[in-house]
């Protein structure tokens, strides 16, 4: 079986697009997705104090 030697170029160009558009996503939505981490800990921080008071 024979690949052809430009595979690796293009396979590199289409990961290191994919890269790129993730990175620049989680760049844009850094903020909110900060925002969302934090009101799932303070959830889960609530959670844990009405356990604990029962």
């Amino acid at each position: 079986m024979y690949i052809d030697p430009n595979t690796g170029g293009v396979l590199f160009q289409t990961l290191l697009a994919i890269f790129g558009s993730i990175t620049g996503v989680l760049l844009i939505f850094s903020r909110q997705i900060r925002a969302f981490v934090a009101r799932l800990r303070r959830g889960a921080r609530k959670d844990e104090d009405e356990s604990t008071k029962e």
